[in-house]
């Protein structure tokens, strides 16, 4: 089947399976003007590929994880970078509801300022006008 079949039966770009192809995560043969043609099974393929990416594996972990994923068999290794990718995404998330907490913070202080956090709310107020004034009556007395 040609790349727009495949596109449409698999759900996915055209783009996208060019760059499948560029990453070795998917192969096709070419016909004599060049154009690309894919075997039948590429359609399963490519609907892993996006269930590999939908839970969050770059493309160069992937390619790392095709040859367990067609023999059927996973190494000790295919299993440990798995962790690693889980570890990885755990940190992330991790790092993501830090960064959501602290958002949090500052939209509640925007909604609720206080004078600890918003020095125009401190009293008393200052103003170098003021000073000005002071220090001039200050000096005529």
């Amino acid at each position: 089947m040609r790349i727009g079949e495949l596109a449409r039966r698999a759900g996915v770009s055209t783009r996208a399976l060019r760059y499948y192809e560029e990453q070795g995560l998917l192969t096709s043969d070419r016909t004599l003007s060049g154009q690309r043609i894919y075997p039948e099974t590429a359609v399963e393929r490519v609907r892993l590929i996006q269930q590999l990416f939908t839970a969050g594996l770059p493309s160069k972990t992937i390619v790392r994880l095709m040859p367990c994923i067609e023999s059927g068999h996973a190494s000790p290794e295919a299993f440990d970078l798995m962790a690693a990718e889980r570890d990885r995404i755990t940190a992330a998330m991790t790092d993501l509801a830090a960064a959501r907490d602290a958002l949090d913070r500052m939209i509640d202080i925007a909604h609720h300022p206080t004078p600890e956090h918003c020095p125009t709310l401190r009293d008393p107020t200052w103003s170098p006008y003021e000073a000005a004034e002071e220090l001039g009556q200050g000096a005529a007395r």
